[in-house]
């Protein structure tokens, strides 16, 4: 059932953005969601990890995932100097590889969590495959100050990237020239206002536009909200197929500056 939201002063969503109202105890997970069984990893011990400075979650002889903190930058840019690219040496020197492991996905500067890389060329491949099927899952976790009165949704809002000279580049709502952009939501505690998030497209900013659309910004978000404290945005869960026929699921947790969840 498609629904129009409306919350104490906050403006009515924008036009084309479609939120739709779920039933049941269904979890937040891509429509197209596996049936294969799941096969967890634990983190690489501390001792292991003297030469790269962020804790590893997973690693095997085709990937690496690791816990990205808030703060850092993927890639490089005009603002961003530095970025997670200049310790992959250090990273491919743990592993005991000359080759540097290939990022296969970003995140937000200011986002933490999963953060996946290939260590080879044919892994590279198989997983740039994987993200192109949609078959890479990812949950985010956030903080929100204003939750919708429903407990799970779904957000449907094609968005398009605009820029100005005195505010910067940003993401907004354009049902005309927007690109597909569907999230699906659900809140996990109203008391902390924590609620997930599961993109089924990989849109830039996407969770961080279509929070705005059911309650509030992120808490902390610089750009579409106030950056009263650090961004609440978290790349909780990351679950792809295995050639095994497994699926491997990796969760971070979540910073040591966040509220108890």
């Amino acid at each position: 059932m498609n629904s129009r939201y409306r919350f104490p002063g906050h403006r009515e969503k924008p036009r084309g953005a479609v939120l739709q109202e779920t039933g049941g105890s269904a979890k937040c997970l891509n429509s197209s969601s596996s049936s294969l069984p799941i096969r967890t990893r634990i983190a690489v011990q501390p001792s292991e990890q003297t030469n790269f400075p962020f804790p590893l979650l997973h690693a095997d002889s085709e990937l690496v995932i690791i816990n990205k903190p808030a703060g850092l930058a993927v890639h490089p840019g005009p603002r961003t100097p530095q970025s997670l690219e200049d310790h992959l040496p250090a990273l491919a020197r743990m592993l005991g590889q000359r080759r540097l492991p290939t990022l296969m996905h970003r995140l937000d500067r200011d986002t933490s969590g999963c953060l996946l890389l290939a260590r080879t060329s044919p892994a590279t491949k198989r997983l740039a495959h994987i993200i192109e099927q949609r078959q890479l899952h990812k949950t985010y976790w956030a903080l929100l100050d204003q939750l919708p009165e429903t407990n799970e949704g779904v957000i449907t809002a094609p968005l398009a990237k605009i820029s100005s000279k005195n505010a910067g580049w940003r993401m907004v709502v354009n049902v005309n020239n927007g690109k597909p952009a569907v999230t699906r939501w659900k809140i996990i505690d109203r008391k902390t206002g924590l609620i997930s998030f599961c993109p089924e497209t990989g849109r830039t900013h996407q969770i961080r536009v279509h929070a705005t659309l059911i309650g509030s910004a992120i808490r902390g978000d610089p750009i579409y909200g106030v950056a009263t404290e650090p961004m609440r945005l978290h790349a909780r869960d990351l679950s792809l197929p295995q050639p095994d026929q497994t699926r491997l699921s990796i969760t971070a947790p979540t910073p040591e500056n966040w509220p108890d969840c």
